[in-house]
């Protein structure tokens, strides 16, 4: 079945469908003030009929004459009185709206579940929020925890969702350690299993804690509305960035926050690096990234380590120069593109001299994709081979004026092998799947905001690019088209963003030839 194509409302009207639905929300809100009357008193009428249709059903047969004699008298009597219907009307509306009002209790405050789980959280804080030697503590054994609480929210299985906390100016919020230790309190005391944010007011001596919604797991790859030079790494929660993208869940459009990666000669963050454990998605993030950068109109080198043919759907596509699986095809290639990068270089600088404009052949981006790369400079070496990861360090030194990025996708047991010049330029980086917080900040430079659970989805980590923020990451469904394990939408959305597929599939030049790779001939794409 074919997809639908994106709507043009939601890639240039956004603005004005919000603008509607909040109209819409607006004006329904204001008909609901207005009609609350009517509704009391219609559910107060609904209230009266049962009541009385219920009394009649109970009452014996040989007295339902009398009783129906009596009510046709009283009737009578007020219709004849003065202002007697008028009065009739007016206690009956009055008996509607007493019966229709609404009677849910408010709740004032916690119940004695949630009383003795503030109070146990409460006990639980005071060895690490007390001294001995204050004279008035706001933590305390046995103490008011109204006092240290100020708001909170509870869930369906009693849970505590939000929690505001106060503590003493005097506790060390400073130190990375003593708020750790704090967030690992508070996660073992609330529930296990849950992903919680700890946002810190150092200046104001206040801890809010609250636990994050999953992420969104349906969204497929698709033509993002991104300019040429920005790639969706995944998407992230609301309020994290300042901007969102219209995309399709299944069939439902939505506006959802994304983590944009810029590259190019501007970009500070020009080469990425992407760590994670195996079935992690890893590969999946490659793949989305290899059909962003093919739709933007560059050329893609990749070179698949781990030899699983995940990468095989690319393999003789328009823009695709060459799908490495071993290692001496790997040495030829990388080798291939450090010559591009220092002949585009070379080219750019002469026609700067001259006053004129980078020549149009080295523009076009140029992307170098390497999954599991350690494999196959472990096999180079052991053949007694060069290492290919060492042609790496022209294009990641010197890969940003020359529009060529590097992306390297690399597992935990294995980051020891790669070499410094990895480490040194990939200033973006990504770590998808179940680690530790040690491992996260090892390869993000900091630690995650937010404590990673044990069970994730494919797919899912964080992301930081360069010196910025960490943000919660899930990379958008791109799965082998080719694997029929995987679900037939996801897949049929992948091959509807594959290139054409070309009758020869183009390969870069060989080893020592100095040939752009927009200078090849072109070669006719095989009709579909």
């Amino acid at each position: 079945m074919a997809r639908r194509p994106l709507p043009r409302i939601l890639s240039s009207g956004t603005v004005s469908l919000s603008r509607g639905r909040d109209l819409a929300r607006t004006a329904a809100d204001s008909a609901t003030d207005v009609l609350h009357p009517l509704l009391v008193i219609g559910r107060g009428l609904r209230i009266l009929a049962a009541a009385g249709r219920r009394r009649w059903s109970e009452t014996p047969k040989d007295k339902r004459g009398p009783a129906l004699f009596l009510g046709a008298a009283c009737v009578l009597v007020v219709a004849l009185v003065p202002y007697g219907p008028l009065l009739a009307m007016i206690t009956l509306m009055a008996a509607a709206a007493w019966h229709g009002r609404d009677r849910t209790p408010a709740k004032t405050g916690p119940s004695d579940a949630e009383t003795e789980r503030l109070g146990s959280l409460y006990e639980a804080l005071v060895p690490y929020f007390s001294i001995p030697e204050d004279p008035s503590p706001l933590f305390a054994h046995g103490g008011d925890w109204d006092q240290a609480f100020s708001g909170y929210e509870f869930d369906e299985a009693g849970r505590i969702t939000r929690l505001h906390i106060r503590y003493p100016a005097y506790f060390t919020d400073g130190e990375a350690t003593s708020r750790a230790r704090i967030e690992a309190l508070l996660h073992a005391k609330s529930g296990r299993g849950r992903e919680y944010l700890f946002d810190w007011d150092e200046e104001g001596n206040q801890l809010d804690l609250r636990v994050l919604a999953a992420l969104p797991t349906g969204i497929a790859a698709q033509p993002f509305v991104t300019s040429p030079g920005e790639t969706v790494l995944g998407f992230t929660d609301a309020g994290s960035v300042q901007r969102t993208l219209p995309v399709l869940e299944g069939d439902e459009p939505r506006d959802v926050p994304p983590v944009i990666w810029r590259t190019g000669p501007r970009s500070t963050e020009p080469h990425l690096l992407a760590v994670g454990q195996p079935g992690s998605g890893t590969s999946t993030l490659l793949r989305s990234v290899a059909l962003q950068a093919l739709r933007h109109g560059g050329d893609v080198l990749i070179v698949d380590g781990g030899g699983s043919g995940e990468y095989a759907c690319l393999a003789g596509r328009s823009g695709v120069l060459a799908v490495e699986c071993g290692p001496t095809g790997a040495q030829a290639t990388l080798e291939w593109a450090a010559q591009e990068t220092e002949r585009r270089l070379i080219a750019t600088h002469r026609a700067r001299e001259v006053g004129r404009p980078a020549p149009e052949n080295t523009r076009r981006p140029l992307w170098i994709l390497l999954d599991q790369p350690t494999v196959l400079a472990h096999l180079a070496v052991a053949e007694g081979g060069p290492d290919p990861l060492a042609q790496l360090q022209v294009p990641l030194r010197h890969g940003r004026p020359a529009h060529v990025t590097v992306v390297v996708a690399e597992q935990f047991g294995h980051l020891e092998l790669l070499n410094d010049s990895v480490w040194q330029h990939t200033r973006a980086r990504v770590v998808l799947g179940p680690a530790a917080v040690q491992q996260i900040a090892d390869v993000l430079g900091l630690p995650p905001h937010t404590t990673p659970t044990a069970q994730v989805p494919p797919g899912r980590g964080y992301a930081r690019l360069g010196t910025g923020p960490v943000h919660r990451l899930q990379v958008p469904a791109t799965p082998d088209p080719y694997d029929e394990g995987t679900q037939p939408a996801y897949r049929q959305a992948v091959l509807e963003l594959l290139p054409d597929r070309l009758v020869k599939p183009v390969q870069p030049p060989a080893q020592g030839s100095a040939v752009d790779a927009s200078e090849m001939p072109e070669v006719p794409a095989e009709t579909p």
